[in-house]
């Protein structure tokens, strides 16, 4: 039997922590074939983003159509995009393509280095926002997108309503950088999900977003509804930063491959 299709578009991590690389590390773990446009390549390791160069558009969106038109997608998820002009490049390819979509708003590196232009910012909300079946910022980036800046866990929910605003059928406010708890949540407006997991003592969570927004994508492509999609989602992406590594000077990635028991933890 075939496995469910799930396609990336995002941008490269040299390290193999984050952006397309944990991306197709997560599809294979959780048992779908993976496919990917790439929009940009970093030159980055555990310390940082030493460079970053972003495709032309006109690459980005010939990789697409050559994924879509031929193999077919069950779920797209989105990462890095860097620029308005990729922003709204992906934006119409999403809008023409009868799958749901996950949008991970791509604007900072795990260690603050900046991975999409702050030009690019209205076009992520007018235009990327309103495709988007699951919208998935961390408290940086909604902040960045609404002005709403989340510093208990009541502010979670205004956060996601500011959020919708710009369209996406589901808002996951992702507040990891809280203390306590590492809680989520999960609304579409009028139902509300909320996700806690118990914070892990691990330093090494590189590529904890990129993977989430992945493993989210996965369920989609299974025919999983979004709540349970992000449920099962967040217990893979727990398990994974638990058993995290470390690797370099810097800060280690998660480990992609835990569900599969071989865990480097």
């Amino acid at each position: 039997m075939r496995p469910p299709l799930v396609l990336t578009v995002a941008g490269s991590d040299s390290g193999g922590g984050a952006g397309i690389q944990a991306d197709l590390k997560t599809m294979l773990a959780l048992g779908t074939h993976g496919m990917s446009v790439l929009t940009a390549v970093t030159a980055q390791n555990s310390l940082g983003v030493q460079g970053a160069w972003e495709l032309p558009v006109d690459a980005v969106r010939a990789q697409y159509r050559s994924v879509v038109d031929d193999i077919g997608v069950q779920a797209v998820k989105t990462g890095m995009l860097a620029s308005a002009e990729l922003v709204e490049t992906v934006a119409e390819l999403l809008g023409g393509t009868d799958a749901p979509a996950v949008v991970d708003p791509v604007g900072v590196s795990k260690h603050g280095d900046a991975l999409l232009a702050a030009s690019a910012l209205d076009s992520v909300r007018t235009k990327l926002l309103p495709v988007a079946t699951v919208a998935t910022p961390n408290l940086d980036e909604v902040a960045q997108l609404t002005g709403v800046r989340v510093e208990s866990e009541g502010d979670l929910r205004r956060a996601a309503a500011a959020l919708l605003e710009y369209g996406p059928r589901w808002a996951l406010i992702k507040g990891g950088h809280l203390r306590g708890e590492a809680v989520d949540l999960l609304t579409d407006g009028s139902e509300e999900h909320w996700l806690r997991a118990p914070r892990l003592d691990n330093r090494h969570t590189h590529g904890t977003g990129c993977t989430l927004a992945s493993a989210i994508a996965c369920g989609l492509a299974k025919g999983w509804s979004v709540p349970e999609a992000v449920t099962e989602a967040k217990k893979y992406v727990t398990g994974a930063i638990g058993a995290g590594f470390a690797l370099g000077d810097g800060i280690g990635p998660v480990d992609h491959g835990w569900a599969l028991g071989r865990g480097t933890a």
